[in-house]
């Protein structure tokens, strides 16, 4: 603990801008200031990403890049509600190999009845000890280890343990890496001892990968892909392996509040494609269906019918509430031609202009337009099956 000179100064000014405290270092020379200011800093991120962490006096935290990096709440307790849904039993020891700042063992944990933390760095065993104590995490156990050298020496009941990795994804040079096989540690290399611990597997990659690639460089026993986003933007892939299963993986595409879960057809059905009549609304898929690639699912769930095979965006005349995505009322439709932008503009002065399947970039277009940025009219500029350059002017549903 930091002395109580430290501690009083971040409890009196951690709602006070950093940088401006930082220019007092040298006025309060009795003040480790580097942590405090961490301290100061960390908790304003969490009242925004880890409310309920934040509204416990004492919890300490990481520095400001390890504190943008981990989970926020809203992942970690999705996280928690698949530990909450697997089998009764299945689920009795929580092992996360890969503590780092325990937020997703926290949440995961409070479904468990044993719970067991793992950290090779001795600081944030450290610090964990700290705030899972404050947590009321009084069931977790931490090891000070790496993740093979416990499996290597711990000794469980695979049918109901469930291992829970976050592998980092930086290598020797600090470098951001993707892939699975060049996180550490090699998920792919730790496979036998992984699945000698336990049947169950729940594994955090990277959004940046393609979850078809993961499925295949993680072998037939993915039983579940978790592509979670948050106001959407695509946060976290998660795979979750199951020793004993085999067949296709569902698919859970989740976007705050929205849900779309399915499994991938044997087989490509062409999607249904709209024609050139009228259409009131106008259907945007929200960013884990996009990654997902599930556009024939959406053509089966919901009547609608796809502008083009690439541009990704869909039209109906009926009015879909549960839509996992944005929805638009179609004012008009307007190819580039001068005169009928004029019309169809007519009184817009700004707009938020996307494009998909379009040859020019959304600035490109709001620039040609001649339109600021924002306001409440929607324009997006795609192609549709005809291979005709048009442009959706829209409202929000």
């Amino acid at each position: 603990m930091k002395n109580e000179a430290t501690i009083q100064f971040v409890a009196e000014h951690r709602e006070e801008d950093v940088r401006t405290l930082a220019l007092q270092a040298r006025r309060n020379s009795d003040i480790d200031m580097p942590w405090a200011l961490d301290q100061i800093q960390g908790w304003q991120t969490a009242c925004r990403k880890l409310p309920s962490w934040a509204a416990i006096d004492g919890i300490i935290y990481p520095p400001h890049l390890s504190m943008e990096q981990c989970s926020s709440e809203q992942t970690a307790r999705y996280k928690a509600g698949i530990v909450d849904r697997l089998p009764e039993g299945s689920h009795k020891t929580l092992i996360d190999l890969t503590g780092g700042f325990g937020v997703d063992f926290t949440f995961m944990a409070n479904g468990c009845q044993r719970a067991i933390y793992v950290e090779q760095q001795e600081h944030l065993c450290e610090t964990a000890r700290h705030n899972f104590e404050l947590l009321g995490l009084s069931h977790a156990a931490i090891i000070n280890k790496d993740a093979e050298s416990v499996l290597d020496e711990l000794t469980t009941d695979s049918a109901s343990t469930l291992l829970y990795l976050d592998p980092a994804r930086r290598d020797t040079n600090s470098s951001r890496t993707y892939a699975i096989a060049d996180c550490t540690p090699n998920v792919l290399e730790l496979r036998p001892l992984l699945f000698k611990a336990a049947q169950r597997i729940l594994i955090k990659l990277s959004p940046m990968l393609d979850w078809h690639k993961a499925v295949s460089d993680l072998g037939d026993q993915v039983a579940e892909v978790h592509i979670v986003s948050v106001a959407n933007e695509c946060k976290e892939l998660l795979m979750l392996l199951n020793a004993n299963y085999t067949g296709e993986p569902v698919i859970h595409c989740v976007n705050d509040d929205q849900l779309l879960t399915y499994t991938p057809p044997q087989n490509d059905v062409p999607l249904p494609l709209a024609d050139n009549g009228d259409a009131a609304f106008l259907y945007e898929p929200n960013a884990s269906v996009m990654k997902a690639g599930g556009f024939n699912v959406l053509t089966e769930r919901y009547p609608i019918k796809a502008l083009a095979v690439d541009s990704h965006l869909f039209v109906s005349d009926i009015e879909i509430r549960d839509f996992p995505g944005r929805s638009f009322i179609i004012d008009t439709v307007t190819t580039m031609n001068k005169k009928e932008l004029s019309r169809a503009l007519a009184g817009t002065s700004r707009a938020n202009v996307a494009t998909r399947n379009f040859p020019i970039t959304a600035q490109q277009l709001r620039q040609r337009l001649r339109l600021k940025d924002g306001g409440d009219t929607y324009i997006f500029g795609t192609t549709n099956a005809r291979n005709q350059h048009l442009l959706y002017i829209c409202h929000k549903n």
